[in-house]
């Protein structure tokens, strides 16, 4: 199972339908569609030395992993989403609304706070594997600690992924000259979904590089 499948497996779809009161089919695609919008805009922002130490903080916040709808906070999604992508979160939501394979932009719009929680609780358990939280996160400060670190802005000035500026991605303070995040989500979104279509790669290049400014990250 690739690394992208594996987040698509830990969407609750069957009781995100029910809430939602649409097709398990539907919440398939939309995720389908959202999921690599979501990777990809923390990617942009990850590439960005102080992004990719905000996002590392605020992974210390989203350790543990979501079992169903119960553990999804909407409102803490609202505000990964509001940050991941800015202004343009409107765009993003009717940009991926328009790509097909059963996934209006209403429900995608409803979906994208409900998967950021995820897509985060998934991102802290792989920095977690790889050494923990605690030794990647500025100065030191873990979850696990008693330290509470304080989520804020996911990035710099919470302007979304188009105001990152582009930056070598071993630039990162993160990981002591690396930037564990950039290969961790470089990795998903090469590998694509062996089951979304196109793959999550054939999404991002024509949404990503036009919606969140390419090369003005």
């Amino acid at each position: 199972m690739s690394s992208y499948d594996e987040i698509l497996d830990q969407v609750p779809v069957s009781q995100l339908a029910q809430q939602l009161g649409v097709d398990e089919s539907e919440v398939t695609a939309a995720a389908e569609s959202a999921l690599p919008a979501l990777l990809g805009g923390l990617q942009a922002n990850a590439g960005d030395p102080a992004g990719a130490d905000s996002l590392m903080a605020a992974l210390a916040q989203h350790q543990g992993g979501i079992t169903g709808v119960q553990d999804i906070d909407v409102a803490d999604g609202e505000k990964i989403v509001g940050n991941i992508f800015g202004d343009q979160t409107d765009q993003v939501v009717n940009q991926l609304g328009g790509l097909g394979g059963g996934a209006s932009g209403g429900l995608v719009q409803k979906l994208l706070p409900m998967l950021a929680p995820i897509v985060m609780s998934w991102l802290a358990g792989k920095i977690a594997s790889g050494g923990g939280l605690g030794s990647l996160l500025p100065g030191g400060a873990g979850g696990d600690g008693g330290t509470q670190v304080d989520s804020g802005p996911l990035f710099p000035g919470g302007q979304g992924a188009q105001s990152a500026p582009t930056q070598d991605p071993s630039a990162s303070s993160a990981g002591n000259g690396s930037n564990p995040l950039q290969e961790i989500l470089g990795s998903v979104l090469g590998g694509g979904s062996s089951t979304g279509g196109g793959g999550a790669g054939d999404i991002l290049g024509g949404l990503l590089g036009g919606l969140l400014g390419g090369g003005k990250r």
